[in-house]
């Protein structure tokens, strides 16, 4: 009788470690799936705290038509938050590549064309600008935004070269608790990180999602810099 109520106290205390275990990485974040990560970030946007908001929904992305809307939330925070109509085009051209047919499909394409508007006038510095002109810049969006990802990332580089900067730059951009990292080797790029974590190296995109802010919106890497893996 006293052997048995031995036994049953130690299963007890066994599952009660690990509940409490189970309990402790969730609370980590180890745990978290897109979906929850997603409902979080909404709840972070929604109190105005973008920056973290961001990074939940980055770390959500899996290049899956499952958290496409993630691609869109961050386009909206960027676009109507931010005023950043560049990162906010990134955003909506990664939705409508993932999810042609989703429900925020026609949105995502209304916005595309505002914010396309926005950089041409910007870049036209607010001079009138004919309607020959915008179809002729509308053709080649492409090489425009890629301009404008070239101004901004000039701009920020001369920015990071701030001791402030630095100093505040791992506070600023946090690796999320239980992330898969990787730090980047000479020689390496986004497509040969892909093939070595996901055996196709298509999934570049997915890793420049996920540090869209770290690579400012391009696809150069340079070694020693941490990359999240999702």
């Amino acid at each position: 009788m006293i052997a048995g109520s031995v036994r049953s106290a130690r299963v007890l205390a066994l599952f009660l470690a690990g509940a409490v275990l189970f309990s402790g990485c969730d609370r980590l974040g180890l745990r978290e799936t897109p979906g929850k990560l997603m409902e979080t970030a909404r709840k972070k946007a929604a109190a105005g705290d973008f920056r973290a908001a961001i990074r939940l929904y980055e770390e959500a992305l899996d290049g899956t038509p499952a958290t496409a809307e993630a691609h869109y939330r961050l386009a909206l925070i960027y676009d109507d938050k931010l005023q950043r109509p560049s990162n906010a085009l990134h955003h909506f051209e990664r939705y409508l590549e993932i999810a042609p047919n989703g429900p925020f499909s026609n949105d995502a394409k209304k916005y595309q064309k505002e914010d396309e508007f926005k950089l041409m006038t910007a870049l036209s510095k607010g001079s009138f600008v004919s309607q020959q002109e915008a179809v002729r810049l509308k053709n080649e969006n492409l090489a425009l935004r890629k301009r404008v990802v070239e101004l901004v990332a000039r701009k920020d580089a001369a920015l990071a070269s701030s001791p402030i900067t630095k100093a505040s730059e791992a506070k600023q951009n946090p690796i999320p608790p239980g992330a898969r990292t990787h730090t980047v080797l000479e020689g390496e790029t986004l497509a040969s990180i892909a093939t070595k974590y996901y055996k196709n190296s298509a999934r570049w995109k997915d890793i420049q999602d996920a540090n869209f802010n770290r690579l400012e919106g391009t696809v150069k890497i340079k070694p020693g810099q941490k990359l999240i893996i999702p």
